[in-house]
């Protein structure tokens, strides 16, 4: 990575100088089908690009972006340089510039194994090859030559070669073919990293929206052997919702012509927004059964992904800074767009349970940061698509919603596109129209949610009188920085049915470290208090004793999906902040979560409570509290509806949890068919799922997983055998899996994620203990020489977390002591799973705690 990392003061004195007229980028990929590889070097694409752009100072030098094996050729004006003078492997330096200007590049670019810049894979089922590319924040260098930062747009043509009996897109409409050549449309300008191309044997479906004068044609992609399970009307569907939505709200038509939408494989990303041709990753096209809240993430990112046509591609940031101007944008009209257009109207249910848990760890990380983070260079920016960046800045913008009203957050949206289309804005840029259209003091809002960094804590104190009626309800903010905090606070009580209901709610602004919710004063004294009911704003929600006992005994009972999910999720942030023990989150699921009716907040609260088993749980409890989850799983799984998505996901509870003989031999027999579970279809996908701890426990072998590839010869089939076999209880697998991701840059980054998961077992941690000196004796060597995907899946894959003992934080201080000159970025990493670890040793020590006591 040394030389490829731009910082924000070149790229701001590149964009005083110079201002782009246009690009044509030519691509021949014929090589992508040669069998046989090069004899040295990586396999290469011949890439000649032609850039017209201004100086506003002739006579002065900058300089473009390109990361490529070779360059053949650099013609500047009409003039020769030598590109051995000029290129360094990652910049071409420009001197003598004129006020106009004409570059031609003509290099040997690499095909990609890692997900960035051209991705090949080739399908191991049919041996065909598939390309596509893919670029956020800065890897359209690797394919083209460039000025890679966001506020140099411009528009595009590209002209790609490719071989025999390929398809090929591009985010403009294909204008015209000549054998193997295709040209497509001139793009309206865009910034560089949201440019692509998808190129072989796709399967491909169209069809076409319309509303008024305005036609959109669509198309769905996917590779061939995905075909028969691709599921292309209901991803139209959505996206024909999308559109209706997007087009009422925001009175801007979709400015880029075509909308195509491609599936594609071994993708590092959900998506990503290019316009007019939309990356996935594949895996949202279903081999089996799933629930319906697979199907809501896939429409949830389709929908994200289609805001960014408006918030992103029409109006972009200007420098990284402001990459939430694009991103909790996007993550927040993806749920609100679920709700108002699709029959995903549970969306703030998933929003709240799902979506904010990530935003709450990412916040009280030691490398937290305000949504408007300070990003130095490429590097910084790589990393802050986060927590904060998406989820929190989703959720901060829901409670801007509240604030300053819906209409009026819709109006200054309207009012923003069509002042800043097709150009680059700052966080300035936003609040003048916020501030115009609401009458909102929008600078002294923004200072306490955008500005600074961390979460609140809200917790209600109530006061009653001997009558049992509310004399006060006082909301407590606990924090570094008090924020303003619209709220709604709902009282409950348990019903005659049994069921815990609200009987009153009052909405308020909760300012400063104490606020009197006085409208709330004379009613019944309640058995839960539920601060930030509606989940209105972003904090973390506490309890009072009472509330708190209600929800051990009555949680279950909670009537209002949204109200429950938040009280699970509060519960999440008590245990994650070892102000509850492990030990009770792992009871409270075993007592409630069998009557938890939406699938996607049950299947949150299972991987929670693996993980606080695994991660939080005191040492000498981890085993029994494994098996009362395997206990309660199993029971549940029986009990469940035959055939419906709660019996899946209890199914894959389950495996997830299996730790005795008894729990590995009924996932055998439902192998092998000797045992059956009543409306339980064991197809290929959970035919993995129990494939995967029946290897980590030694009940299966090699020769079992390689048959079980023989059955699934699939490019998904392949990824699951490998991360299977890393799984195995040998000290030998152990070591290759090292090597393979360690020691050798072969494994594409699909296989690079699959034996990291793999090799990481919660029941191995004896295996997994000589790993601890050699992690931190590499990972500043793989940091300088992996690209920077693969360098951070390494880094926070085999970090040592199941090494639980504070042996391993010392060794993390006495690495980060020893490399203070480290890049920022490789440190940051570090000192987020220190941190994590740091965070599960108090969990432990507060479940030992309460061990103890009892």
């Amino acid at each position: 990575m040394p030389g490829e990392n731009l910082s924000r003061d070149e790229a701001r004195e590149r964009a005083e100088l110079l201002s782009v007229d246009g690009y044509e980028v030519v691509l021949d990929l014929s090589s992508a089908v040669d069998e046989a590889e090069p004899a040295e070097g990586p396999r290469t694409f011949r890439s000649v690009t032609t850039v017209r752009f201004r100086a506003a100072a002739p006579g002065a030098s900058s300089f473009a972006d390109l990361i490529a094996p070779s360059v053949n050729a650099v013609t500047l004006n009409g003039r020769e340089l030598d590109p051995s003078a000029v290129f360094d492997g990652s910049r071409i330096a420009l001197a003598g510039l004129a006020a106009e200007n004409v570059l031609v590049v003509d290099a040997n670019c690499a095909y990609s194994r890692t997900g960035e810049g051209m991705h090949r894979f080739v399908d191991p089922e049919d041996g065909e090859v598939y390309l596509y590319t893919q670029y956020e924040p800065a890897d359209a260098r690797r394919v083209y030559a460039n000025f890679e930062q966001p506020d140099l747009k411009a528009p595009y043509r590209f002209e790609v070669t490719a071989p025999e009996g390929w398809q090929v897109w591009s985010n403009g409409a294909e204008e015209s073919r000549e054998g193997a050549t295709r040209r497509f449309a001139e793009t309206e300008p865009i910034s560089t990293y949201i440019t692509c191309v998808v190129a072989g044997p796709y399967h491909y479906v169209t069809d076409t929206y319309t509303r008024g004068d305005l036609t959109i044609p669509l198309g769905a992609i996917c590779r061939k052997g995905l075909a028969k399970h691709f599921d292309a009307d209901d991803v139209f569907l959505v996206t024909k919702q999308g559109f209706d939505l997007f087009h009422e709200i925001f009175d801007y038509p979709y400015p880029f012509g075509k909308y195509d939408q491609a599936f594609v494989p071994e993708y590092n990303l959900g998506a990503m927004e290019n316009p007019g041709m939309v990356t996935f990753r594949e895996e949202y096209i279903f081999r089996g059964k799933v629930t319906q809240a697979s199907y809501e993430r896939r429409a949830n990112t389709i929908l994200h992904e289609m805001a960014h046509m408006w918030f992103g591609d029409l109006v972009t940031m200007k420098w990284w800074d402001d990459l939430w101007l694009k991103e909790s944008f996007a993550d927040f009209m993806g749920s609100f767009a679920l709700v108002e257009a699709t029959r995903f109207d549970q969306a703030w249910v998933t929003f709240a349970n799902n979506r904010k848990a990530w935003a709450y760890r990412a916040d009280q990380l030691p490398s937290t940061h305000p949504i408007t983070a300070d990003i130095r260079d490429l590097e910084d920016a790589k990393l802050n698509f986060d927590g904060i960046t998406y989820a929190k800045g989703a959720a901060v913008l829901k409670q801007l919603v509240a604030y300053v009203g819906r209409e009026a957050f819709l109006e200054g949206a309207r009012r923003y596109f069509k002042a800043n289309a097709y150009g680059n804005t700052t966080l300035d840029d936003l609040l003048s129209v916020l501030a115009e259209v609401s009458g909102r003091d929008m600078a002294e809002w923004s200072r306490a949610w955008l500005q600074t960094a961390g979460v609140n804590a809200l917790t209600p104190v109530v006061t009653c009188d001997a009558g049992g009626r509310i004399t006060e309800l006082a909301v407590v903010q606990d924090g570094e920085e008090l924020r303003p905090h619209r709220v709604a606070v709902g009282l409950y009580r348990l019903d005659t049915d049994g069921s815990l209901v609200r009987y009153a709610r009052a909405e308020a602004d909760v300012a400063g470290a104490r606020t009197v919710v006085a409208e709330l004063a004379g009613q019944e004294k309640p058995a839960l208090v539920l601060v930030n009911d509606d989940d209105l704003t972003y904090c973390k929600i506490r309890f009072d004793a009472v509330s708190l006992a209600t929800l051990r005994t009555h949680l279950g009972s909670v009537a209002d999906p949204l109200a429950r999910a938040l009280c699970w999720s509060a519960l999440w942030n008590l245990t994650r902040d070892a102000l509850m023990p492990a030990r009770d989150f792992v009871s409270l699921v075993v007592a409630h979560a069998g009557r938890e009716t939406d699938v996607g907040v049950l299947q949150m609260l299972h991987a929670q409570a693996l993980s606080a088993v695994t991660h939080y749980a005191a040492a000498d409890w981890r085993e029994q509290g494994g098996r009362v989850l395997a206990a309660c799983a199993l029971q549940e799984l029986r009990f469940a509806e035959p055939g419906s998505e709660h019996q899946l996901t209890w199914a894959r509870f389950f495996a997830a949890g299996a730790t005795t003989e008894g729990d590995f031999q009924l996932l055998l027999g439902l192998l092998d068919g000797s045992a059956r579970i009543d409306g339980l279809e064991v197809d290929q996908e959970l035919r993995w799922d129990f494939l995967l701890p029946l290897a980590a426990h030694g009940a299966v072998d090699e020769g079992v997983l390689a048959a079980e590839l023989a059955r699934d010869d699939t490019a998904s089939g392949k990824r699951h055998q490998v991360r299977c076999l890393a799984a195995r209880p040998s000290a030998a697998v152990k070591d290759q899996a090292w090597a393979a991701v360690v020691e050798s840059d072969a494994l594409s980054n699909a296989l690079v994620e699959a034996t990291i998961a793999g090799m990481q077992q919660p029941s191995q941690r004896a295996l997994l203990a000589g790993f601890t000196g050699p992690y931190f004796s590499v990972i500043e060597r793989l940091w300088a020489d992996r690209s920077i995907q693969i360098a951070m899946d390494v880094v926070k894959g085999l970090y040592p977390s199941l090494q639980d003992d504070p042996a391993t934080l010392d060794a993390t201080d006495a690495w980060l002591a020893a490399h203070e000159s480290a890049p920022p970025a490789l440190r940051r990493l570090v000192l987020e799973s220190r941190d994590d670890l740091a965070r599960a040793l108090r969990g432990q020590h507060c479940d030992a705690t309460a061990g103890a006591a009892k």
